[in-house]
């Protein structure tokens, strides 16, 4: 009995081992059945096996708890159709006037020997082999008065071959064969032992119905993916990066922020700069006014707000006639060279354009010229600019 409890062990093992296998369909609800069985019993030693043989059924509980490992709760009955009354076997050689003679509850598990030397290749195999072993509460009924009945207990072992069914693997038809000891040889003996006197051969045929599962199917499917400790750990280690990249970005945006708060003020302050009247040449009255129009990036046409700097421009040239006056545009350094070329001579044409044709200033008086890259600020973005200097040309 003990090589046989490690026998047993060793297999419980082996199946937890097994369990590491990644699978889909393996909640606590999942992977129950139902299995209904009938068959013959006799008695292991008796020369008229099939003479002796009577009927038995039962029924079956069990849940799959891996590929390799199911555990379940059977009850099985015997029908009294033949006394076994050979003397040496006293648990089973008992006459009984009632229908069933003996009856059987317990627990069991169950060895998939297929998934577990073959492995598990996500969906069962149509012909599949597993070893049963069992244990459980035994009772006899005997012919008189209800006190002679007898309780035991009872082991098993057996082997479950099993074709497995359609395409959806939801029927299960099994061979059961299996040898049941009475334990304490009709509870006539305290000693706990296996006799070969006390045992009987089950040979029967069960229907076993595979409740659906969770992942959809009536059995456990393989995750698609099955990762190492040293996947999740680079996994770990990518995602701790991309959380460094991120709070970085976060830092760099406040920094862009502020840059950009402190330039619109610098652009607001630059505003609010009055026009300064440049004296050229000295002890003359040769004078010049300058003003800025800044455009925004990529843009080459006057902004609402820039309007009253060259409305400036206009208004000086009203005033005096014989002023001129040199238009020079500017983009920032960002960019390719010759978009940049080109945005520059916008610039300053669109400045020409709006002097001539809303503040009817003659072309001859305005001189546009497109200067390429500005250098003249230090922030690359104020040197997006139309540069108006005039000439008041009067002595």
């Amino acid at each position: 009995m003990k090589k046989i409890i490690l026998l047993a062990a060793a297999l419980v093992g082996i199946a937890g081992a097994q369990a590491q296998t990644t699978v889909q369909g393996s909640k606590a609800t999942d992977n129950w059945s139902f299995t209904l069985k009938g068959g013959a019993v006799a008695p292991f030693q008796d020369y008229s096996v099939v003479k002796n043989a009577r009927g038995i059924f039962g029924a079956e509980l069990r849940k799959q708890v891996t590929p390799v490992l199911g555990l379940g709760l059977e009850g099985e009955w015997t029908v009294n159709t033949s006394s076994w009354l050979d003397p040496r076997t006293p648990s089973w050689g008992v006459h009984s006037n009632t229908i069933i003679d003996h009856q059987f509850a317990g627990g069991f598990a169950a060895f998939n020997l297929s998934n577990l030397f073959g492995g598990y290749k996500g969906t069962p195999r149509t012909l599949e082999f597993e070893a049963v072993a069992g244990a459980g509460w035994l009772h006899g009924y005997k012919q008189h008065e209800a006190s002679d009945d007898y309780n035991s207990w009872y082991t098993k072992y057996g082997m479950n071959i099993n074709f497995n069914l359609g395409e959806s693997k939801a029927w299960t038809v099994a061979l059961k064969p299996a040898v049941l000891w009475d334990m304490n040889n009709g509870a006539k003996n305290d000693v706990v032992r296996y006799n070969a006197h006390n045992a009987a051969l089950e040979l029967q045929v069960g229907l076993t119905y595979h409740f659906g599962n969770s992942n959809g199917e009536h059995y456990m499917t393989l995750c698609p993916y099955k990762y190492s400790q040293a996947d999740i750990d680079e996994l770990n280690g990518q995602v701790n990066n991309l959380r460094n990249q991120l709070n970085q970005k976060d830092a760099d945006l406040n920094a862009c922020k502020d840059r950009s708060a402190q330039l619109a003020r610098d652009l607001e302050a630059c505003k609010a700069q009055k026009n300064k009247v440049v004296k050229v040449v000295e002890n003359t009255e040769t004078e010049s006014l300058e003003t800025n129009v800044f455009f925004k990036v990529g843009k080459s046409v006057v902004a609402r707000e820039q309007m009253p700097n060259v409305e400036r421009v206009a208004t000086f040239l009203k005033n005096h006639k014989n002023a001129t006056v040199v238009i020079k545009g500017y983009a920032s350094p960002e960019g390719p060279q010759d978009l940049n070329m080109k945005l520059a001579n916008n610039r300053a044409t669109e400045v020409k354009n709006l002097l001539v044709n809303k503040y009817k200033i003659a072309a001859s008086r305005i001189n546009a010229q497109g200067q390429g890259i500005g250098n003249m600020f230090s922030e690359p973005d104020w040197n997006r600019v139309s540069v108006c200097t005039i000439d008041k040309n009067e002595k």
